[in-house]
């Protein structure tokens, strides 16, 4: 419970949707770089795959991050005050571009040194997260937290167009200190619109509720979102972690790469995100996530197919990468991430919803070095046709999980 003192007028809808999607973009070109982009530099280098595969282990502030959100909801939502969202944005974004700027100057093949410095960011932005998370849940009640979850998973998609599109693009033109440090750039610009908005017009609140990981573990839908979050990502995206390498082995350019991620992410998965949406509210959660699984293990089998035969036609590869990595995930995450919000108690949102992505973040990175290992001994040929196995097999327990409407 908590009870608003108004001393400032409350932002319109339209105005938090803006302000939370520039800072989701920020977190997905952040994102985009580390597990896409970062791969196929790393493999056009020449590091074999297995190492490359431990990248994903830059997801683990993501996947513990549980452990400090009950801290930073208290701090964001103290028992009397104003919300103090803005302070943590402030000081995680200025942690992130400075990480940023720092493996700019390393440079790709500095392995550990820059895993080291992209951990760091992964922190700060995953503290960030949390905060972003709880304020969109907190000040988007009702019909208006469908558009919070469209700003997060269509600012996923756009920031990834940039951190695995643009990104790579840059890199093959001018090199990679210069588009690292674009990036960085780019990070201060998304992030204006919150702190010189909303974030400066909170309210002096009294609460009696304590946010805890205890209070949230206690609630039946928090266990059954923790089983669909881990059933969704391994079925959904653990093998997608090799597909930058597999294109780059496929005889691919960084730059058609980075033009595949950017032109996926940028139209074919916001178009998703959005079809994803009205599917949801006309089929409900549960028949979008089974028939995302499904359309996913047949993209899938075709990888696998062009692996094992051992031919690569640009125009039918890239179109299928575009689909898997951007079309088909936008479209079910889009009901896992509205399934994840109306499990979220307002008054911990930061938490609940905390909760759900570090299982995604978790299930990720151990998928990735899976994915990694697989690719390294036994071929792309058998990790795709083996996790696309695996997305239909998942079909059934993600529809025992989720809710229907």
């Amino acid at each position: 419970m908590s009870v608003s003192v108004p001393n400032q007028a409350a932002s319109s809808p339209a105005a938090v949707v803006a302000a939370i999607g520039g800072l989701y973009v920020a977190q997905s070109v952040i994102g985009g770089i580390t597990w896409t982009g970062l791969p196929a530099v790393m493999r056009d280098q020449g590091l074999p795959l297995d190492r490359i595969g431990l990248l994903t282990l830059i997801a683990l502030p993501w996947a513990l991050k549980f452990l400090w959100s009950p801290a930073v909801e208290r701090h964001r939502l103290p028992p009397t005050g104003e919300n103090r969202t803005g302070a943590i944005v402030l000081v995680g974004g200025l942690v992130s571009i400075a990480g940023l700027l720092a493996v700019a100057q390393l440079g790709p093949t500095a392995f550990w040194p820059v895993i080291a410095c992209l951990t760091v960011v992964a922190f700060a932005a995953s503290t960030v997260d949390i905060a972003c998370d709880g304020f969109a849940v907190q000040n988007l009640a009702g019909e208006n937290l469908g558009w919070g979850n469209a700003a997060q998973v269509g600012g996923a998609y756009f920031g990834s167009a940039i951190g695995a599109g643009l990104f790579l693009y840059l890199v093959e033109i001018h090199g990679w200190r210069a588009a690292v440090s674009a990036m960085a750039s780019l990070l201060v610009l998304l992030g204006l619109p919150f702190l010189l908005g909303i974030a400066s017009r909170s309210r002096e609140e009294m609460r009696e509720h304590v946010p805890a990981l205890a209070a949230a573990l206690r609630r039946p839908q928090i266990r059954r979102g923790l089983a669909a979050s881990a059933i969704y990502v391994l079925a959904q995206k653990a093998a997608l972690a090799m597909l930058g390498p597999f294109l780059i082995d496929a005889g691919l350019s960084l730059a058609t790469i980075g033009l595949v991620n950017g032109a996926g992410s940028m139209i074919l998965g916001v178009a998703a995100a959005l079809a994803g949406g009205a599917l949801v509210r006309w089929l409900g959660t549960r028949s979008v996530l089974v028939l995302a699984l499904v359309l996913q293990a047949g993209s899938l089998f075709t990888l696998s197919a062009f692996a094992l035969s051992g031919t690569f036609p640009a125009g039918p590869l890239m179109a299928i990468a575009m689909l898997s990595s951007s079309g088909i995930m936008a479209l079910g995450f889009v009901a896992l991430y509205a399934q994840f919000m109306r499990w979220s108690d307002p008054r911990q949102a930061g938490v609940d919803f905390t909760l759900f992505q570090c299982m995604d973040a978790l299930v990720s990175m151990a998928g990735g070095v899976l994915a990694g290992y697989v690719a390294q001994h036994l071929g792309y040929g058998a990790l795709f046709g083996g996790a696309g196995v695996v997305a239909l097999l998942a079909a059934p327990a993600i529809a025992m999980v989720s809710d229907r409407d």
